[in-house]
């Protein structure tokens, strides 16, 4: 095997892991805007500047939509705004890591649906027991505030609906509907940034810092999953993907210095078992990329 071979094996493995890797920084850097624009003001933030990037990225203007697409794209971007808004709102109280993988809970959720093998069941326990483990009421998870749980179990909501309206546009090329889905999630948190926030938004040093947290956290990702997903099987981009509660641990420790304990960390182990599991035994469905429309069964990347 030559070298340029080996190579064109690891790149999408590589594109995968990088994406995953600059959406935790970028989420990490962003929740240091916190005390200055607040969560919201920071939502604001990403997803106004995401939605520039991407429109002039691709250039959506090209393309005719019929009705029933405009539609799909709207609902389609209401739930990733209502997900980036919720999940920003978690991480105010409960450590990053630890929400992406409560969160997971929704892609997980869809994925479950879709499979009936007897082997199922035990990615429905897996990923049941990380829930659990990390839930106020389990034996550990008191520790973790109420209200950031119940944020990041909506932010899951709306990344399972969000999977599924993608699944719906899932035909259209996908910059075209990640740059219109970006612009509705846009101008659905936008309002509630500036209402929240207000003038704070204006200042330069934030917006520029803003617009660092959604390139990286926005245009990078997006651009390293979709070449991953042309050269990689869905089973195996999902795979790789799983790492995202385990990466966002590591960040929220390297960046935020956010301690997890023993049962967090185990939490975060089941929910990504639950993730790879559902992967290798989903069936082969047609790619589609964070931020880029997930298709159900695997598992593909959210909100944060």
């Amino acid at each position: 095997m030559t070298a340029p071979t080996r190579w064109a094996q690891a790149l999408p493995l590589l594109a995968v892991l990088g994406s995953v890797t600059a959406l935790g920084i970028g989420t990490s850097q962003a929740k240091q805007l916190f005390p200055v624009v607040g969560s919201l003001g920071t939502s604001a933030l990403r997803l106004g500047f995401s939605a520039l990037l991407m429109l002039l990225i691709w250039r959506p203007w090209r393309w005719k939509l019929s009705r029933a697409d405009r539609w799909s794209l709207l609902r389609y971007g209401i739930a990733l705004g209502g997900m980036n808004l919720l999940f920003y709102q978690s991480l105010r109280t409960i450590p990053f890591g630890v929400a992406v993988a409560i969160e997971f809970s929704g892609p997980l959720a869809v994925a479950l649906f879709g499979l009936r093998r007897r082997t199922d069941l035990l990615w429905l326990a897996l990923a049941v027991a990380g829930l659990l483990l990390l839930l106020p009421f389990a034996g550990h998870g008191e520790r973790l505030d109420p209200v950031g749980v119940g944020y990041a179990l909506a932010a899951a909501v709306c990344w399972a609906a969000y999977i599924v309206f993608g699944k719906r546009v899932d035909h259209l090329h996908a910059g075209h509907s990640v740059a219109l889905g970006l612009s509705v999630a846009a101008l659905t948190v936008v309002p509630i940034g500036v209402w929240h926030a207000g003038t704070a938004l204006l200042d330069p040093q934030v917006l520029l810092f803003g617009l660092g947290v959604a390139a990286v956290s926005s245009a990078i990702p997006i651009s390293l999953e979709m070449m991953a997903l042309k050269r990689l099987p869905s089973s195996a981009f999902g795979i790789m993907i799983s790492m995202e509660p385990a990466v966002a641990a590591l960040l929220g420790l390297l960046v935020l210095h956010e301690q997890l304990s023993a049962t967090q960390w185990l939490a975060i182990g089941c929910t990504m078992a639950a993730a790879v599991g559902c992967s290798l035994t989903s069936r082969p469905a047609s790619p589609a990329p964070d931020r880029v429309p997930p298709q159900p069964p695997t598992i593909t990347p959210g909100s944060t």
